[in-house]
């Protein structure tokens, strides 16, 4: 027999009555009454009821014992009487009657939170505390969920024919989106490793090298502000490269394994595959973002070219953008939506309500000449009753507006479908975009290769370049990135020279591969799905710290160890730093 345990606290059974039984766990309640003490005794596997009376000599001690101190208990199984059955336990029939207890480890310090409770605590607190935050159910059940959808998505990989390489922690420094968690080096004075960004430039070596078909469950160190879809620091996502390989053969390959994870650990109803596929260019128009929740059934209308021919001043030269509501309105509720759209940096939100005779009540109608109104029924498909909200601004700031406010009023409707999960692939990203200053800057990954090769970059206009590029996206959530990769030099060379490289940087920053595509390098394409979000997804979270056993807080702190800590000056001294 083992010296702590022959049975878990969710194996006890009818079957076991009678038995003599050893259990070991967390004292989760006491409840004395008088003579009669009952304990909860819960491991991660499930709870058992113990029990003593006046007639053991362990009575006293019993009920004594701190909650959530460590106990192991020796005992014979019996069936609980009528009134005490609780069938919401597995083993709710059955109790042990106690023998013998031994506390383990004792709690000599105050709770700073009920464990056995839903209270809401702070997060600034439960991460200080976080082993005892992890204690409770809910985040014992995430961790849980996670060890199984890793071990489902890397048996899939297998099953594909997919080789699980890991690369290296310690890497060199390279612009690839974020800033780098640098580590000084004690052996090479005055140098630095880089944490990587992701496995990037490794997995493209892997495909130079000959290996077919790579993926792994690969941390990524980013130096990132928090938010409640993405950990600062690290994270865990699914990378995976394949050599000879395109766009659709990438598609064919993870559509499989996203779907059937969904399916095996959610009960919601699922998009079936293939995902449907939406370009930058019409998701932007559309939805205002290139991670659209579909689940929202409003979209987003371009009226910047009727509105040219209306003498509206506020719409004058701008790019003008329309989302249609169907359905009578409150007047108090335009006036939150215009509170809204100011709160979000709008001088105002224009609309108009379509009455039972198709004529228009609203601020904007009389702007709009009576010839035209008919065209406006058609264009935005309007009915009697319906609303049209209006957004004109810059190109750039109606688009984001424009989806801020779509988002907004399905929230305020209550017209986001639930319980389902919609993905989409975003493709053709421009393969370049203009940076504050104005200069040529990559929109993307940099190492994607351009539609239409290397006489695609000889473009006039360098924007209008895409790249095969593409994001999976999930109820407004990007899901991963991914590209076919740019496996030719001289490509290479030219779309990051167009970025303000000179070839030197190329072989200083990126000298792996500039060298490595000069011994002959397949075609080549990956993705890398995140896990911490498709668990945030799968788990319901509102926030990505739910699904990490032990996250760093949102000033990337981890107030449980201490980290970031100062060092001492020694330690300094050994790396070469003052």
């Amino acid at each position: 027999m083992n010296e702590f345990r022959t049975h878990t606290c969710n194996e006890i059974s009818l079957d076991d009555v009678g038995k003599k039984v050893r259990i070991s766990g967390f004292v989760e309640t006491i409840r004395d009454f008088g003579g009669l003490v009952f304990l909860d005794i819960r491991d991660m596997y499930g709870i058992t009821q113990v029990v003593t009376s006046s007639e053991s000599q362990d009575v006293d001690t019993v009920s004594h014992i701190p909650i959530e101190s460590t106990v192991t208990v020796y005992g014979t199984v019996r069936k609980r009487s009528e009134d005490t059955i609780n069938l919401k336990l597995k083993t709710g029939k059955v109790e042990i009657y106690i023998e013998e207890i031994k506390v383990l480890g004792k709690r000599t310090k105050s709770l700073p939170f009920e464990i056995n409770s839903n209270q809401e605590v702070r997060e600034d607190v439960t991460l200080k505390y976080r082993y005892l935050d992890l204690r409770r159910k809910k985040l014992q059940d995430n961790l849980i969920l996670r060890a199984k959808v890793i071990q489902y998505l890397r048996n899939q990989m297998i099953n594909q024919g997919f080789l699980e390489v890991q690369t290296p922690i310690l890497t060199s420094s390279s612009p690839e989106g974020a800033r780098d968690y640098l580590v000084p080096s004690r052996l090479n004075p005055g140098k630095f490793y880089a944490l990587p960004q992701a496995p990037q430039q490794f997995k493209q070596l892997l495909m130079v090298s000959g290996i077919d078909k790579y993926f792994q469950i690969a941390p990524c160190f980013r130096d990132e502000d928090a938010r409640l879809d993405r950990a600062p620091g690290e994270f865990y996502q699914l990378d995976m490269e394949m050599a000879f390989s395109t766009q659709e053969d990438v598609f064919k390959a993870i559509e499989p394994v996203i779907y059937n994870t969904f399916k095996e650990f959610s009960d919601k109803k699922i998009f079936e595959t293939p995902f449907p596929r939406i370009t930058y260019k019409d998701a932007m128009v559309k939805y205002g973002t290139d991670k659209p929740d579909l689940r929202n059934p409003l979209y987003i209308i371009d009226l910047t070219e009727f509105f040219s021919k209306c003498t509206f001043k506020a719409f004058i030269g701008r790019t003008v953008r329309a989302i249609k509501v169907t359905g009578h309105m409150s007047k108090g509720f335009h006036e939150k939506m215009l509170d809204y759209a100011i709160s979000i940096g709008m001088k105002g939100l224009g609309y108009l309500e379509v009455e039972e005779d198709l004529s228009y009540k609203g601020p904007i109608d009389k702007f709009i000449p009576q010839d035209m109104k008919k065209e406006l029924l058609k264009l935005a498909d309007l009915k009697p009753n319906d609303t049209i909200f209006f957004i004109a601004d810059t190109n750039q700031r109606a688009t984001t507006l424009a989806g801020q406010i779509r988002e907004e009023l399905g929230k305020r409707l209550d017209i986001i479908e639930q319980n389902v999960f919609k993905f989409c692939w975003i493709v053709d990203f421009p393969m370049f975009e203009l940076d504050d200053t104005g200069k040529l800057t990559f929109s993307h990954n940099p190492f994607s290769m351009p539609q239409g090769g290397i006489e695609a970059l000889d473009k006039e206009n360098k924007l209008e370049i895409l790249a095969y590029q593409y994001d999976l996206v999930c109820n407004g959530i990007e899901l991963s990135s991914g590209a076919v990769r740019n496996h030719d030099i001289q490509i290479m060379l030219k779309a990051f020279q167009m970025a303000g490289y000179t070839e030197q940087e190329i072989k200083t920053k990126f000298g792996a591969l500039y060298t490595a595509f000069q011994y002959g390098a397949p075609p080549h394409a990956g993705i890398a799905p995140g896990i911490d979000r498709m668990l945030m997804l799968l788990t319901d979270s509102n926030n990505i710290r739910q699904v990490i056993a032990f996250p760093l807080n949102s000033k990337a702190q981890d107030p449980m160890m201490g980290a970031p800590s100062p060092v001492t000056r020694q330690q300094l001294r050994d790396i070469h730093l003052t």
